[in-house]
């Protein structure tokens, strides 16, 4: 591994140190990452790689404040929240009862949770709130950050609540109510361990790794976790494909009663993600916080051995993870997306490594995946979000350099 120290010049005339190792062959990556700096818009960043749970690209630069580009450096062991890249570690926990026998993903959810099965969602299946089928994107009254802090309160909503379709028969994504659903479903089926508290004691802690849904004070007092916020990314360079969202896509973030709108608003008003209360909960859709290393480690885990620690996924559940189960019209997103159990898969809203990778990307820009084919996992964190969804150009930039790196290696 050769190590990195560069400089990069960045769009606001600010010198950045960036810092790290790269294996033999993975230059390519690393100059994808600086040119993110320069090009992108990109202030606060770490990447990593690994091949066949080894690590072969260990990257961070910028400064921890998006406010401030002079402020505290990026060190390597700084993490930031990732927004929806938690949903992917969320979802390895029912997999991995269900790999014990605890749960049966083909039973209904009011099997584990009783009080669920009413207001048309008895045929609910614990597979369907996996695989955004379950018709609960939204509730029809948002509840306030402080609300959804209060243990039970946003189950006791979701349990009230009638779905917008008939469960099964078509999917939409769940920007908030996916951790709700997974987190009641985990406590019942796991004999009332949360399922912030089961990742920590059965993957994170056995792992070694620097990821949380609900950040302990402990780590919150080291002061390791950046800080976020939200940027207008530069306009693209000359010459550079220009894309725009298509007009249904406007239209529906733009309409405040569209089920988009209500869905990515069901805690309103929108949370401030630097609030220690907020880092310290357990919203397992989207406060999980992570550094880059510990993500990719985390997807390498799931492929196979990592260390000594065994993998997490047999050979079994890592088929039924990344299985087909939901593809073409998103309800919420309004553009084609494909989801297997838990995990966004490769296709045209969410590029990826290859066919057969899977993962989950985070409004703004952060992005976790690992490809089987090629024994790659991958993590991209940033403190910098940007208006996209599922599909950043930051990640996607070094993903384009990371393909032809692994085609080359072979």
């Amino acid at each position: 591994m050769a190590e990195v120290v560069h400089t990069a010049v960045a769009g606001h005339g600010t010198e950045i140190a960036v810092h790290g190792t790269v294996a033999d062959g993975y230059e390519p990556v690393r100059d994808a990452f600086i040119r993110n700096f320069e090009q992108r818009g990109e202030q606060g960043a770490a990447l990593a790689v690994h091949r066949e749970g080894r690590k072969v690209v260990d990257l961070w630069a910028g400064s921890t404040d998006p406010a401030d580009p002079q402020g505290a450096p990026w060190s390597e062991d700084t993490a930031v929240v990732v927004r929806s890249v938690t949903k992917g570690l969320a979802a390895a926990v029912p997999h991995l009862l269900h790999q014990r026998g605890q749960l049966d993903l083909d039973a209904p959810v009011g099997a584990y949770w009783p009080q669920f099965n009413r207001a048309g969602k008895e045929r609910v299946l614990v597979r369907h709130l996996l695989t955004h089928r379950a018709g609960l994107p939204a509730l029809d009254a948002p509840l306030t950050l402080e609300e959804a802090l209060e243990p039970g309160r946003a189950a006791r909503a979701l349990a009230a609540q009638t779905p917008e379709w008939q469960p099964g028969t078509a999917h939409g994504y769940h920007p908030h109510t996916f951790g709700w659903l997974l987190g009641e479903l985990v406590a019942r089926a796991s004999g009332g361990r949360t399922l912030g508290r089961w990742f920590a004691d059965e993957v994170a802690g056995p792992l070694g790794l620097d990821l949380w849904i609900g950040l302990p004070d402990r780590i919150a007092a080291q002061g390791r976790v950046a800080r976020v916020a939200e940027r207008e990314a530069p306009a693209p360079e000359p010459g550079a494909l220009r894309t725009r969202p298509k007009r249904a896509v406007t239209d529906a973030y733009a309409d405040p009663g569209s089920l988009t709108r209500r869905a990515f608003g069901a805690i309103a008003p929108k949370p401030d993600q630097n609030d220690p209360a907020y880092r310290a909960a357990e919203l397992p859709a989207a406060n999980g916080i992570a550094t880059a290393r510990s993500l990719s480690a985390f997807y390498a885990a799931l492929l196979g051995p990592l260390g000594t620690a065994r993998r997490l996924f047999t050979p079994a559940t890592l088929t039924q993870a990344r299985s087909l189960e939901s593809d073409g019209p998103d309800r919420v997103l309004v553009v084609g997306t494909r989801f297997g159990l838990g995990y966004m898969l490769h296709g045209p809203a969410c590029p990826l490594l290859g066919p057969g990778s899977f993962g989950h990307p985070g409004r703004g820009g952060s992005l976790g995946f690992a490809d089987p084919e090629t024994a790659t996992s991958f993590g991209y964190v940033t403190n910098t979000h940007h208006r996209s969804v599922t599909s950043d150009p930051r990640p996607q930039a070094v993903i384009r350099a990371l393909r032809s790196a692994v085609a080359a290696a072979g």
